[in-house]
């Protein structure tokens, strides 16, 4: 990105900031105009710097998308599968109850284009096999399909809706429980 002016600068980041607010609480449906009020800038400046509203998001979302590249990675590189699942869950669920938008940009089926449709598909891969590996190894239901952890994240969404200062263990106990029903019969 090119070197920008100071009040440019201070603009793309207010802009950034008021996104980040608006989208982790109210998720996706903020309109760009909404943002720009927030940010306290006129539209042109904000369509200037973001033309598309998806550019806006990805932007917005970048140090999420990194922290749920490393949940994943860390969980895929887990010498024991299950554990690498089950931490997957519980990382993703607290990652996500912080960030209604962010849920909502990742598991957007209608997004299949740009940055974070790209790593969803690459993530998903990696967790595809990771549970695979957890289904080898007997301990990951044998009906799982890799559907059914975008289900418990798109359920998960809803935890935003509790109390803040209760949403963390309640993001805790959706993941045990979210664990327990994927956990194999005989185990």
């Amino acid at each position: 990105m090119p070197q920008l002016r100071a009040d440019a600068r201070d603009n793309r980041d207010r802009i950034l900031a008021s996104a980040r607010v608006l989208f982790s609480e109210r998720g996706l449906d903020v309109g760009m105009r909404e943002v720009a009020r927030r940010a306290e800038i006129g539209p042109a400046t904000l369509y200037r710097r973001f033309p598309t509203k998806q550019e806006l998001v990805e932007e917005a979302f970048a140090l999420e998308l990194r922290a749920c590249r490393q949940i994943v990675i860390d969980g895929a590189g887990d010498p024991d599968p299950w554990r690498g699942f089950a931490s997957v869950i519980r990382r993703l669920t607290a990652l996500n109850v912080r960030n209604r938008g962010f849920v909502d940009a990742f598991t957007s089926a209608g997004a299949a284009d740009g940055t974070i449709a790209a790593h969803r598909r690459e993530l998903l891969g990696m967790l595809a096999e990771l549970a695979r590996r957890a289904q080898s190894a007997g301990d990951l239901r044998a009906d799982f399909r890799i559907e059914d952890l975008t289900l418990v994240l798109l359920a998960g969404r809803g935890l935003s809706a509790a109390a803040p200062e209760r949403r963390a263990d309640a993001a805790e106990r959706f993941a045990e429980l979210a664990i327990a029903a994927f956990r194999a019969e005989s185990r």
